[in-house]
């Protein structure tokens, strides 16, 4: 998305950017690779016919590409606060119900420098469905994948209560490594007894209260997420929580035990799980949404992936 510029005096730009490089390292790759990849794969299978067809043929690319808006991070600066909203910031209490649902009225209350500090995902995710939209009226085949798959990752992001908030790791809980936890250890070990099967995609015909909404659900968990991670590690000691495992290459890290991670996820009753099969549902209706306000193209005559 390129930034608005910013009509707010030039003094504000050092201030931008240091707040800007304190937050490139905000919500590292949100559900981890594994989670993306699951999330945009099964988000193909929820489509209705016709486009279940088209996107079936292209399901690899949309599996493999699920993660590149988080390599970006590592060449583009401005793609850290895509990922992500400290809603904090703005309310201080349910319901989110004052922050600006679009940019421009948003940059009017906020600026542009402060929202790009605490987090622009919701108002990305709705410049990536224009994006999309026209992608598939010119029908440009490239696009439409490219996009497809960027938008996915976006809107998952946004199922994850630790993207909503300023405490992004439990930093200022003393939970330190809670965000890797719940989206990506979690997972990885889990995955696989999961039951991803979500209802058919059905058409928004309000996405951007779809993606606010997503977002105030998420949030709404956030106390849960804490409360939860504390108790246990308080019940089972700091020294237990621990392992050291060997990777593949013969690195040895460090990482929460399995059992531990097993029984976290029991505590928030399967959180996890339900919020995974929620963004599945969500990617899924962002693209068939994008399909129908394009005029519902036929893409029987595209080939690919280019």
């Amino acid at each position: 998305m390129n930034r608005p510029k910013n009509k707010r005096s030039s003094s504000r730009k050092p201030i931008a950017l240091l707040l800007l490089l304190l937050f490139t390292v905000h919500h590292l790759q949100a559900w981890g690779f594994l989670g993306h990849k699951t999330i945009n794969k099964q988000a193909v299978f929820a489509l209705p016919q016709p486009l279940f067809e088209f996107y079936k043929s292209h399901i690899d690319f949309l599996t493999e590409h699920a993660i590149d808006p988080d390599q970006r991070r590592y060449t583009d600066t401005a793609e850290a606060c895509r990922h992500y909203i400290d809603l904090e910031r703005y309310e201080k209490a349910m319901p989110i119900d004052t922050i600006p649902k679009f940019w421009k009225q948003a940059v009017e209350k906020y600026s542009a420098d402060t929202l790009f500090a605490y987090g622009i995902v919701p108002y990305h995710v709705q410049t990536m469905l224009y994006r999309l939209t026209e992608a598939f009226k010119s029908k440009n085949l490239d696009r439409i994948l490219h996009l497809s798959a960027d938008i996915g990752h976006y809107v998952a992001d946004a199922h994850v209560p630790l993207h909503t908030s300023i405490n992004y790791d439990g930093q200022l809980t003393n939970q330190h490594g809670i965000h890797a936890l719940w989206e990506t250890r979690i997972p990885e070990i889990s995955l696989p007894n999961y039951n991803l099967l979500v209802p058919f995609a059905h058409y928004l015909p309000q996405p951007t209260d779809s993606i606010w909404s997503y977002l105030q659900t998420s949030h709404s968990h956030l106390p849960t997420v804490l409360a939860n991670e504390k108790s246990l590690t308080q019940s089972w000691g700091s020294n237990n929580k621990y392992e050291l495992s060997t990777l593949s290459n013969g690195k040895t890290i460090k990482q929460v035990k399995a059992e531990f991670a097993i029984a976290y996820e029991n505590s928030l009753n399967h959180m996890v799980e339900h919020r995974m099969k929620d963004a599945i549902t969500a990617v899924s209706s962002f693209w068939y949404t994008a399909w129908m306000l394009a005029g519902q193209p036929d893409l029987k005559d595209l080939k690919g992936p280019q």
